[in-house]
């Protein structure tokens, strides 16, 4: 094992130092080299160890270099709040305090290998050092957004048969509320200053810990996380990710969509129970040695993102879509960020108008991914990435053809040869005979002053089967004009944007949109209401 870390981490610090470091500098080195990374990854066919864990594997040994003065200074975890306060630690000091963790884990809250722990957290410090334990540990970690409503908290207890739950102390009386109907439970674990009946205390708990914890041995195929989807169709489902998916799995997105080195701070607004948390708050940035940096951002402020990203050296930005739309709204080109060089977001598709505004007022280009959180590589290459729904063969296997996995998302193929997305395909629209995503016309919506959100779907037509209709959260300034002619103005634009057929027949001015504990808009929620009507 040990070998094997030696190898990979060594070359991946190696292409990190190169001078090209962007997609846009030298193409011919950048291709050569992106060439010989993956020839080294599809050598991992053969090479992919028995066992691997992502706490002794790559983060003790990221400290062992730190302590050997062959890492940048950065700080492997630096955490701020609006008061001022933060949290700095370094990789031997991460590594030392999940030890703590792990024994609270494993003595205080009587947890196994292989045991399911639900954390449901806002972006607290002992988020991440909860992560780190559980890996250390073997325990299977499933993360939760503090959004959650007791009913979301009680579903995922049973479906996960989850033996701990931790949580803060604000958010505990509603986990309390549905602990009765939880009959998996053993044990239950507080963050935050405050003490309550039946409950565990972490902070109590990690003061009087030992730092001295084996790291169990994990096979690579052992499960490490399992989250839920954000259920934008349907009941959520879990889905299970191994040790070495994402622990191994990450290093080409951290490098070369990230563009991470040790170098770098990155900051991913994610919520902590949405998977992209996992994603670019631990294993890309951590597998690339670069710091880890949170704002706890109780919620979405543009001015807070704006501020600190003028005060902190943030180099590496992340963020959702529809932050992206509320920033560039509010003008950040009346700031500076003197360190950023990179920006990414996911999740759902940005609109176009959004990528130019933001190049204006920034002078940054976004880089787009596309992503789910069943899967970030297929089974045929060198790592089984994910099982798709845990403890549902049935939804598995219909997800699955062969090598390959069903996303249930629609897209076209043009003439070069590349893949433009569409939607879901259980959201596009078939009128007459013509099929219609609702992406296409949102994105010719919101390019209109007057909308500052929106939302397409299909509503039912005697003629036509189905037709578009917008539903609209206009902005401010237009919230007093009169709305049918706004609506005529919305559709003559959507015309003039976009071919003539998929202009929204109905229009609809709403307060606000349905959405996921993620920020996802869920168009079933409003298509099921529309299709009631009929």
């Amino acid at each position: 094992m040990r070998t094997f870390i030696k190898s990979w981490i060594p070359q991946c610090l190696w292409i990190l130092r190169s001078p090209s470091r962007s997609f846009h500098g030298n193409n011919r080195l950048l291709t050569s080299q992106i060439v010989s990374y993956y020839e080294s990854i599809n050598r991992c066919k053969t090479e992919l160890p028995e066992y691997f864990n992502f706490a002794s594997d790559v983060l003790d040994e990221w400290a062992r270099l730190e302590k050997d003065g062959r890492k940048p200074a950065n700080p492997a975890f630096w955490w701020v709040n609006d008061e001022g306060e933060e949290v700095k630690w370094s990789f031997e000091e991460l590594g030392s305090l999940s030890r703590k963790a792990a024994n609270v884990l494993s003595e205080a809250c009587g947890l196994q290998r292989g045991d399911r722990v639900i954390a449901v957290l806002p972006r607290v410090p002992e988020w991440w050092l909860l992560n780190v334990a559980c890996m250390r540990t073997g325990i299977v970690l499933i993360p939760g957004t503090s959004q959650l409503t007791a009913k979301d908290i009680s579903y995922r207890l049973q479906a996960s048969k989850a033996k701990c739950i931790i949580t803060s102390d604000t958010l505990a009386p509603a986990v309390e509320s549905v602990l009765p109907g939880s009959q998996f439970l053993k044990s239950k674990l507080i963050v935050g200053q405050g003490s309550r009946a039946g409950w565990l205390n972490l902070k109590e708990l990690l003061a009087v810990a030992s730092a001295d914890h084996q790291c169990v041995k994990t096979r690579s195929q052992d499960p490490m996380l399992i989250y839920f989807t954000s259920g934008t169709t349907g009941f959520p489902k879990m889905v299970m990710q191994s040790h070495s998916s994402y622990g191994i799995g990450f290093t080409i997105s951290g490098r070369y969509w990230m563009n991470l080195t040790p170098s770098d701070i990155m900051w991913n607004t994610s919520d902590t129970g949405w998977v992209k948390a996992a994603w670019s708050s631990v294993f890309a940035p951590w597998i690339c040695g670069s710091c880890v940096f949170v704002h706890n951002m109780p919620q979405f402020k543009s001015e807070v993102i704006a501020e600190t990203l003028s005060r902190y050296p943030i180099t590496t930005f992340c963020t959702a879509p529809t932050a992206f739309r509320m920033l560039v709204q509010h003008d950040v080109s009346r700031y500076k960020f003197p360190s950023l060089k990179h920006c990414v977001t996911g999740g759902e598709a940005l609109n176009p108008e959004v990528f130019e505004k933001w190049k204006i007022q920034t002078g940054l280009d976004i880089h787009e991914g596309y992503g789910q959180t069943e899967t970030v590589r297929l089974q045929y290459t060198f790592l089984k990435m994910f099982d798709c729904c845990q403890d549902n063969p049935e939804k598995t296997a219909a997800s699955v053809r062969g090598d390959f996995y069903i996303t249930g998302d629609r897209g076209t193929m043009d003439e070069e040869g590349y893949v433009w997305f569409v939607g879901r395909a259980d959201d596009i629209i078939n009128s007459a005979g013509y099929r219609i995503g609702p992406f296409e016309v949102e994105s010719a919506l919101i390019q209109h002053p007057a909308v500052s959100d929106v939302a397409v779907v299909s509503s039912p037509d005697p003629v036509r089967g189905e037709v578009v209709k917008a539903f609209i959260v206009l902005a401010p300034d237009f919230v007093s004009h009169d709305p049918e002619k706004l609506t005529l103005e919305l559709q003559q634009h959507v015309k003039k944007v976009t071919a003539p057929y998929k202009y929204p027949r109905k229009v609809e001015f709403v307060q606000e949109l349905p959405k996921t504990a993620t920020g996802k808009i869920q168009r079933k929620v409003l298509k099921n209401k529309e299709w009631a009507r009929e």
